[in-house]
């Protein structure tokens, strides 16, 4: 039986990453360090992937604080939450960047907003 296990994201600041999608109510599931080819893999989620949930692969590349381009091939992450909007004011009061208001869906229902991580990658908030 195959599963989506992770996306990875590369990440010029790990603390700073790591605080925003705690924001989103995720957790640090484990991290490695790899010194010979200078790089950190955290992965954060809100659950692990024994029990079937996707997570997110921070990728840290020692010194490549400088960043990274997100690319125009990359849409967004998508996270269901129980309250869109009182998780877009928690990344707000975080200091998280907030690109699209709380509200429905241009021609529907569903109930959305967007925000973006420290190194500019968007997430679509979805209500459940």
């Amino acid at each position: 039986m195959s599963s989506y296990l992770h996306t990875m994201l590369r990440v010029k600041n790990l603390d700073a990453s790591l605080a925003f999608y705690r924001l989103l109510g995720m957790r640090e599931l484990r991290r490695k360090d790899v010194p010979d080819g200078k790089y950190t893999l955290a992965f954060v989620g809100y659950d692990d992937n024994q029990n079937g949930q996707a997570e997110i692969e921070l990728t840290y590349n020692w010194g490549e604080d400088a960043g990274y381009e997100v690319g125009t091939g990359f849409g967004h992450l998508a996270i269901g939450v129980p309250d869109v909007t009182a998780t877009t004011e928690q990344v707000r009061a975080g200091g998280g960047k907030v690109t699209r208001e709380p509200g429905p869906v241009k021609f529907g229902t569903t109930f959305i907003a967007f925000v973006e991580d420290p190194d500019g990658y968007k997430i679509e908030l979805i209500q459940r």
